[in-house]
C-alpha cells in the first residue's frame, strides 16, 4: 500500500477532509469499508495483518486488495477533479472558450465568437499560456476573413509573437532535459563534468537560444535551474549569484507573477541556497522569509511539497550563523516524523549527523549514522553519490574520534576501493589529499601540531579562495585544523567562514 500511503501523505488536513467529504458522497452502501480502511492509511498503519483485522474481523486479503484498488482510483479521480477546480481551472476555462467560440463559429455567430476569444487570448496572455494562445490566434486567423473588426495584420503579428515565446519556451525545456540527463550519464563518462561548461554553451547554440531573450516565468526557472546545475558541478556558487538576482528581478517584474506560484517558491529557494553556499547567511534568511511567505499562500497550497527543503536551508544558515542549537533542534524534530520527501529527509539528516559532529556530540553521531544502514548504492539511487562520499567521510573520521580503530581502517579501505577511481574522474584529488593526511595523523597523532605538519597540509591542497570555497569542503577542512590548532571543531569552522566573509579577527 505504499502508493497509497505516498498520496494521502501529501494531503493537507483540508484535502483529507474534503476526500472523506467526497467517499461519503459516493458511496452508495452504508457498509463500504474505504472510508475505514483511508482513516487507518492516513494514520500510517501499514500492517496487512491488523487493517484486515480492522475491517473484516479476520485475514481477507482478497477482500482488502479489491478495497485498496477502488480507493486508489478514488485518489486519482478526487486529485484529477481537484486541479480541474484549481490551478488548472484557469486552462480549462480557455480550453471550453475555445471550443463554444468555434462552435459560434460554425452557427455563424461571429461576433459572439470573437468576443469569447477575445477574452480568452487576454487570459492566456495574462497566465503566459502559449499553446492555448497558439489555438486562439490560429482560429481568430482561420476565420478572419468572416469578421471583418478584425485587424488580420496585427493577429498575425501577434500569432507569430507567441510563436516565439512558445518555441522559446518548448527549446529550454528540451535543453534543460538534456542536461539532466547528461548528469544521470556523468558516472560513466570520463571527463563529462570537466567539460561541463562547454557541453552547456553547446546546447545553447545548437538550440539558438539567447538569454537575453524575452522569456516566461517558467522559463527563466529553468534557465536558473541549468545554471545552478552548473554551479553545484563547479562548486562556484559565486559566479552565478548576480545571474541569478538579476534573473529574478526581471521574473518579478513581470506580470502575472502571483499566478505561478510554483515556480516563484522553486526560484526563492534556488537563490536563498545560492547564498548560502556563499556564505551570505542573512541575505539568504531574508529569501526564506518572503519564500515561507509564499509556501502559506493559496491555502499552504505548496507548502508539504517545499516545507523540508526550506526547513534544512534554514537550520544551515542558522548553523553557520552561530546558532548551531537552534538548528539541531529544528532538524531534530523534522526527523522524528514521517515525511514523503524521502530525497530531503536524507539531506536533513545527513546536515544533523554535521552538526552533531561539529559539536562534539559524537554518541549522538554514531547513533544517528547507525539509523543510515542502507548500502552505498541504495542511498546513490535515492539522495546521489555526493551524499554518500560525505557520509563515509563523516564515518571515518567519527571513528577515529570514537578511537573504534579497526572500524576506521576498514571504512577508509572501503572508502578507498569504491569511490577513488570517482574521486579522481570528477578532479577532486584533493578528497584524496585529505585522506592522506587524516591517516597520517591516524598513524602518528603526535604529528598534527607540529611545523612540518602544518606545511605539509599547506602544500597538499589547492584552495579555490576563501570567498568561492565550498562551504561544506570547509567543513570537513576544519576538522584537521581544529586538530593541529588544539581547538574545538565548531569553533574553528565559525572562524574560517568569518574569513571568507572578510570578518576574521
Amino acid at each position: 500500500m505504499n502508493q497509497i500511503t505516498h498520496i494521502i501523505s501529501s494531503f493537507s488536513q483540508e484535502e483529507q477532509q474534503k476526500f472523506e467529504l467526497y467517499l461519503a458522497r459516493r458511496n452508495k452502501r452504508r457498509d463500504t469499508k474505504n472510508i475505514q480502511l483511508f482513516k487507518l492509511l492516513k494514520q500510517q498503519e501499514s500492517s496487512t495483518a491488523l487493517i484486515c483485522n480492522t475491517l473484516y474481523g479476520k485475514q481477507n486479503r482478497a477482500a482488502l486488495y479489491t478495497l485498496k484498488q477502488r480507493l486508489h482510483e478514488s485518489l486519482i479521480d478526487f486529485i484529477a477533479m481537484n486541479k480541474i477546480q484549481g490551478e488548472n481551472s484557469i486552462d480549462m476555462l480557455l480550453i471550453k472558450y475555445i471550443m463554444v467560440a468555434r462552435d459560434f463559429l460554425f452557427q455563424q455567430n461571429y461576433g459572439e465568437a470573437y468576443k469569447l476569444l477575445n477574452k480568452a487570448e487576454l487570459l492566456a496572455r495574462d497566465y503566459e499560456l502559449f499553446s492555448i494562445l497558439n489555438e486562439i490566434y490560429h482560429t481568430k486567423i482561420q476565420y478572419a476573413h468572416l469578421h471583418p473588426k478584425t485587424d488580420l495584420n496585427k493577429t498575425i503579428k501577434e500569432f507569430k509573437s507567441n510563436q516565439k515565446n512558445y518555441f522559446l519556451e518548448e527549446e529550454l525545456n528540451i535543453i534543460y532535459a538534456k542536461i539532466r540527463n547528461n548528469l544521470i550519464l556523468i558516472p560513466n563518462d570520463k571527463g563529462s563534468i570537466s567539460n561541463f561548461e562547454s557541453f552547456i554553451n553547446s546546447i545553447f547554440k545548437e538550440h539558438h537560444i539567447n538569454i537575453d531573450d524575452s522569456l516566461s516565468f517558467k522559463s527563466l526557472y529553468q534557465l536558473i535551474s541549468i545554471v545552478n546545475i552548473s554551479a553545484f558541478i563547479h562548486k562556484n556558487y559565486l559566479k552565478v549569484e548576480p545571474f541569478l538576482i538579476k534573473t529574478y528581478g526581471i521574473i518579478t517584474s513581470k506580470k502575472g507573477k502571483e499566478k505561478q506560484l510554483f515556480y516563484h517558491i522553486r526560484v526563492l529557494y534556488l537563490i536563498a541556497n545560492t547564498l548560502f553556499r556563499n556564505k551570505k547567511f542573512e541575505e539568504s534568511l531574508n529569501y526564506l522569509k518572503y519564500m515561507l511567505v509564499l509556501m502559506n499562500d493559496n491555502n499552504k497550497k505548496y507548502f508539504k511539497l517545499f516545507y523540508l527543503n526550506y526547513l534544512l536551508l534554514f537550520a544551515l544558515n542558522k548553523n553557520y550563523r552561530n546558532e548551531q542549537n537552534e538548528a539541531i533542534s529544528l532538524l531534530e524534530d523534522a526527523i522524528l516524523k514521517k515525511h514523503v520527501d524521502q530525497k530531503s529527509l536524507l539531506e536533513i539528516q545527513l546536515s544533523l549527523l554535521m552538526f552533531y559532529f561539529q559539536s562534539n556530540q559524537f554518541g549522538k553521531a554514531i547513533k544517528l549514522l547507525h539509523k543510515l544502514n542502507h548500502s552505498d548504492k541504495w542511498y546513490i539511487d535515492k539522495v546521489g553519490i555526493e551524499w554518500v562520499i560525505k557520509k563515509n567521510l563523516f564515518e571515518i573520521l567519527l571513528h577515529l574520534e570514537l578511537e573504534n580503530l579497526n572500524l576506521f581502517e576498514s571504512r577508509l579501505l572501503s572508502f578507498k576501493r569504491k569511490y577513488y577511481t570517482y574521486i579522481k574522474k570528477i578532479n577532486q584529488e584533493r578528497v584524496i589529499e585529505y585522506l592522506k593526511l587524516v591517516e597520517q595523523y591516524y598513524k602518528d597523532p603526535s604529528i598534527i601540531t607540529t611545523t612540518q605538519f602544518n606545511d605539509l597540509v599547506e602544500s597538499s591542497f589547492e584552495f579555490v579562495g576563501a570567498q568561492q570555497e565550498d562551504i561544506f569542503v570547509m567543513s570537513f577542512y576544519a576538522w584537521l585544523k581544529s586538530k593541529m590548532e588544539q581547538s574545538p571543531i565548531f569553533e574553528v569552522t565559525l572562524e574560517l567562514v568569518k574569513k571568507a566573509q572578510g570578518k576574521s579577527k
